[in-house]
């Protein structure tokens, strides 16, 4: 059996990190990030609502309810208003495809591993059961 060091591991998922990188769904997420940056009126509104969200937070530690609620639903506007930009949502849905995919990723070697673990204890993979869990079964 052959054993792998930490680094070796590190080694391995700097590598995927490199491919995942380089997938259709990080291409377009750059994209669509670069046209949001470009874009004055999505910026100015992005101003507005990191500017509100300060105001919000403060007003919070002042107990000021009123005036918090205020500005929290003129934050949920703004933040209606940004989505009606299209490339607002294509990169929103950029963001969870990606993040789908490195999901995946965690979710596939998760199970891998520990299907590796079962196999080299002769044991049950179907059942999810250890070598020693299946010999001791009773």
């Amino acid at each position: 059996m052959n054993l792998y060091s930490k680094d070796d591991i590190l080694n391995q998922a700097k590598e995927l990190a490199a491919m995942i990188a380089k997938t259709n769904e990080v291409e377009f997420f750059k994209k669509a990030e670069a046209k949001i940056n470009e874009n004055e009126n999505i910026q100015q509104i992005i101003k507005q609502v990191k500017n509100l969200q300060k105001q919000s937070v403060n007003l919070q530690h002042l107990d000021k309810e009123k005036a918090q609620a205020d500005t929290d639903s003129k934050i949920e506007q703004l933040l209606a208003e940004l989505d009606e930009f299209p490339i607002v949502k294509e990169f929103q849905q950029s963001q969870v495809e990606v993040n789908d995919i490195l999901q995946l990723v965690s979710v596939t070697i998760a199970n891998g591993v520990t299907d590796e673990i079962i196999k080299s204890t002769g044991g049950d993979v179907l059942k999810g059961q250890t070598g020693s869990k299946v010999k001791n079964k009773k």
